[in-house]
């Protein structure tokens, strides 16, 4: 379908085509929420800067998204311009006709010229949006660790406060204990002594999330650590009725760590899967390792850990438990203990249920 085409017509091409220009580079400009919507509107703006507007079909493809201002026909020709943001994404631009009508000849060179033209405002635009994504999240990751620093500070200064006054009531309380033959102050001082001891634990929690609790990393036998702990946790996995297995790829596994603190990490993921777990179902405790990393996976068969809560578990007091059964700590513990190890910490689905606790540590 191709005419004669007259000084006048690319007259008229050419201002379409200026017009078209600034049409896209004010909406661009203007763009503040949704990508899509303004995309759309840079799509039919270029659909009408064609000579054959009413045919002319629109196609843009980027990344994980894809807009066409029309079905496009099976039989077409067309016109195209890449897009790139000069990171890692990229895409296209595409202007089609129907091939039962029109041809390639139907098609301007100054169309081409202007569709790359139209491509690189497109990718300018990807550009600055990209960068922006990147100043917001170094912006909130600043907050963020301005927050965890002053919080730091304050556990640091309320755990030492309530260190000394805490082993005075306990030591007191056992000494009391030792010189007492009354039945019921014996069950009160019990009492004392329980809550001394477990109010102790969340403190040795908080100065571990103060970082106040240094670690001393040296080579160790892994499968004696775990071995000792998951005897220690017999008690709470027989009164939940819920079995655990162990593996480990090298019985005589060696790796540089603080044991205490690693054996941390087990108690409060192991306590952590207990506590989910419904009873006849099985934790699994599963060792590997390469020439560099350590891997150990915990996996439960409870409700799982929502995506949108993955990060939110690590905050310090978020607790999913209710009031007076967590301290909020545990996972907040052991994210320390792994950050300071230099390692890092991901929570992944059990299939088919549950949670995978992965930890994996540098050699």
């Amino acid at each position: 379908m191709n005419k004669e085409f007259t000084l006048e017509d690319r007259l008229k091409e050419r201002v379409k085509e200026l017009t078209c220009l600034y049409s896209i580079s004010s909406v661009l400009r203007k763009h503040s929420n949704n990508i899509q919507e303004t995309l759309k509107e840079v799509c039919e703006i270029t659909k009408n800067a064609w000579r054959h507007p009413k045919a002319t079909i629109v196609e843009l493809q980027y990344t994980d998204f894809q807009i066409n201002t029309a079905p496009i026909p099976n039989k077409h020709v067309f016109q195209e311009s890449k897009l790139s943001d000069h990171q890692e994404n990229s895409g296209k631009i595409r202007v089609y006709y129907d091939a039962e009508n029109y041809d390639k000849t139907d098609f301007l060179e100054e169309e081409q010229q202007l569709l790359n033209q139209i491509a690189i405002e497109i990718s300018d635009f990807f550009q600055r949006e990209s960068i922006k994504e990147r100043e917001e999240l170094v912006r909130r990751k600043a907050e963020h660790n301005d927050r965890l620093a002053i919080l730091g500070e304050i556990t640091a200064g309320i755990a030492h406060e309530l260190n000394t006054p805490l082993g005075n009531i306990l030591g007191f309380a056992e000494l009391i204990q030792e010189n007492n033959k009354d039945e019921q102050t014996k069950n009160d001082l019990d009492k004392i002594i329980k809550a001394s001891i477990y109010s102790r634990e969340i403190v040795k929690k908080l100065m571990f999330f103060a970082c106040e609790m240094p670690h001393q990393k040296q080579p160790q036998q892994i499968k004696p650590i775990i071995e000792q702990a998951l005897s220690l946790l017999g008690p709470n996995l027989k009164k939940a009725g819920v079995t655990c297995s162990f593996e480990i790829d090298e019985d005589n596994l060696v790796f540089p760590l603080d044991m205490i603190q690693f054996t941390q990490i087990i108690f409060n993921l192991v306590i952590n899967a207990i506590y989910v777990s419904p009873p006849k179902s099985k934790i699994q405790i599963s060792v590997s390792h390469s020439k560099n990393h350590l891997l150990m996976e915990i996996k439960d068969q409870g409700p799982g850990v929502p995506k949108a809560l993955r990060k939110k578990v690590f905050h310090p007091f978020y607790s999913t438990k209710p009031l007076g059964e967590g301290s909020g700590l545990g996972l907040s513990v052991v994210h320390g203990i792994v950050k300071a190890h230099q390692g890092e910490i991901k929570i992944k689905e059990n299939i088919p249920n549950g949670s995978n606790f992965q930890i994996l540590l540098p050699l």
